[in-house]
């Protein structure tokens, strides 16, 4: 499985006035946008071909992932090794950023279906960018290997306090009880549901490894919430097809499209920075008093 879908295509609608000008996916975490994070996730799971769904406000994340004549030549003349290799290393050489536009803002499933010329008949996986992972496992590899032991899709989810069950989509594994880093067989989702009508505490959580059926599936999915092609739909018809599992999360998420998930993944990042983490702690550690 070498194809990732990463939909880049919304307006940010959450972080303006920062986002009127740049793509939201370009907002730097400590040193590095967004996109660059979850670009180095597909790259840690083995993906090669890294398809960005876009608009044609977000030139700058394409600008991001390409060789900068002027830049590169600067930093030569002035003898900047270390930001030389910084910037050469963004993107490893047998990487390749495809990108396709969306024209319509018309879901999550529309935006999957924009990238089906390069998808072809794959199976692939989807990156949600505003879900930024910590570093210290590869989930996404490891529900790519759940997918070729039981040919079933992945959908990432992880636990959340009942009184935030409602804020979203929840999946319902019949009550059998997994490990961090373990998959189960998924038998339904809810969108947002009062918490007496939730089926368990697991929220999706914006990673799928999928059976390139869905595409087909996608194709007669009506319409759903909000006049979308909702992902959530798509699946839940390969459910009964195909069958689908959940595997639950066994790093740590930060929802960065949320202005505090954003501050919290900022803090978290800073403190683990190879060469700011322990400066950063420091003064941390003076202002909480």
């Amino acid at each position: 499985m070498k194809k990732v879908v990463i939909p880049v295509a919304g307006l940010g609608t959450r972080f303006l006035p920062a986002t009127k000008a740049i793509p939201k996916e370009m907002i730097t975490l400590v040193d590095q946008p967004l996109i660059q994070y979850v670009v180095c996730e597909a790259i840690c799971a083995g993906f090669t071909d890294i398809i960005l769904v876009t608009h044609s406000s977000k030139n700058a994340i394409e600008n991001h992932f390409d060789h900068n004549f002027e830049l590169m030549t600067t930093l030569e003349k002035k003898n900047k090794k270390a930001l030389i290799e910084v910037v050469d290393n963004i993107l490893p050489s047998d990487a390749n950023i495809i990108s396709i536009r969306q024209p319509e803002a018309l879901g999550l499933g529309h935006a999957i279906l924009c990238a089906e010329p390069i998808i072809g008949d794959d199976d692939f996986a989807v990156i949600l960018p505003d879900v930024i992972l910590g570093n210290d496992t590869c989930d996404l590899s490891k529900m790519v290997q759940a997918f070729q032991t039981s040919r079933k899709s992945q959908i990432m989810v992880e636990p959340v306090a009942a009184e935030e069950v409602h804020k979203y989509g929840i999946v319902d594994c019949q009550g059998v009880e997994f490990s961090a880093g373990e998959s189960v067989n998924m038998v339904g989702m809810v969108e947002k549901p009062k918490n007496e009508d939730a089926p368990s505490n697991l929220s999706i959580t914006g990673r799928y490894v999928l059976d390139n059926r869905i595409l087909g599936i996608l194709h007669t999915t009506p319409k759903g919430a909000g006049g979308e092609v909702q992902l959530t739909d798509a699946i839940a018809t390969l459910m009964k097809e195909k069958g689908a599992q959940a595997y639950q999360l066994e790093s740590t998420s930060y929802d960065c499209g949320d202005k505090l998930g954003y501050l919290k993944a900022t803090v978290e990042f800073a403190m683990k920075h190879p060469e700011l983490g322990s400066d950063f702690k420091e003064w941390l550690a003076t202002e909480i008093k």
